[in-house]
């Protein structure tokens, strides 16, 4: 195995444990449900930019230095994180949030698409029809709760359309300022914490945590919205951004899997429909990865 193909596996790796992460957002948000999204976001930001600030401090790099960057990609850090989740709690306030929810994961299959816009990438039928697997998966998943679109929520949908995209298109942005150090998103975090709080005090009511609130909050701001982001950001400008991209479609897996753990759901034939296609997805969308003989202009860096 070559040392450059050892280091994609390695990043991309550790770019998949952010989709671990994100699949107890859905459990942990249930703690906290009596808290109003901006301002649960917010506060778990806050923890999300302590976390870098700690980062820098442990990389030996000064926090100031990691701010100095162009104003394009501050642009892109703050308007991925904070606009993708803004845009997101529209859709949630506009369309049921089952329907809404599935449009939204049409994210990864975008990513997929969309590197093949990047440098030196190529976009081969294996990586198309994991991601397409993994999306069947999704959409079987949801559907066994029952899903139903209505003109009526058309706004709604459009805006989980438009988040989806977000997400996307920063994940692969993300891609292209590859010299921008990753201790750079705990600013991205710390921007979007102050815009959330921002528009909590513009749009909500606050509300006072319990003790399970906040251990909601903390173990948020440590995991799905906090530590997720860093790893997610190596891993989309060091690993196989094609492979991630199919790999995220196990994030709603696993989150409904912990709910069921939790008792807050019941294990159905559509759920195991659903891991038979997000699996079989992902190992064919990273058939690169596992392939013997891996081609290596298909890692070409951009």
């Amino acid at each position: 195995m070559s040392s450059d193909l050892a280091a994609i596996r390695r990043a991309t790796l550790i770019g998949g444990t952010a989709v671990l992460m994100w699949a107890t957002l859905a459990l942990l948000v249930t703690w906290a449900r009596a808290i109003p999204p901006f301002q649960l976001t917010g506060m778990a930001f806050v923890i999300a930019f302590l976390i870098g600030l700690v980062w820098m401090r442990v990389q030996g790099r000064s926090p100031l230095a990691a701010a100095r960057q162009p104003p394009a990609v501050w642009l892109l850090g703050i308007g991925g994180l904070f606009g993708y989740h803004l845009v997101f709690f529209v859709a949630l306030r506009l369309a049921p949030p089952v329907e809404a929810n599935l449009i939204n994961y049409a994210w990864p299959l975008l990513i997929v698409l969309f590197s093949a816009l990047l440098p030196g990438e190529r976009l081969r039928w294996w990586h198309l029809a994991g991601a397409a697997l993994g999306l069947a998966g999704v959409a079987v998943l949801i559907g066994g709760r029952g899903v139903a679109f209505d003109p009526r929520f058309a706004l709604g949908y459009g805006a989980a359309a438009v988040s989806a995209m977000i997400w996307a298109g920063y994940s692969v942005l993300s891609r292209r300022i590859g010299a921008v150090p990753t201790e750079t998103v705990g600013w991205f975090c710390g921007g979007t914490a102050l815009l959330s709080l921002l528009c909590h005090l513009a749009l909500e009511e606050t509300v006072v945590p319990d003790a399970a609130g906040w251990a909601a909050i903390v173990a948020l701001g440590l995991g799905p919205v906090g530590l997720a982001f860093f790893v997610w950001d190596h891993g989309v400008k060091r690993g196989d951004i094609r492979a991630l991209g199919a790999f995220a479609y196990a994030a709603p897996l696993l989150s409904t899997l912990l709910l069921i753990a939790f008792g807050q759901g019941a294990l159905t034939a559509s759920v195991g429909i659903a891991c038979a296609l997000i699996v079989g997805g992902a190992i064919l969308a990273g058939r690169d990865l596992w392939a013997r003989r891996a081609q290596p202009e298909s890692f070409a860096k951009s």
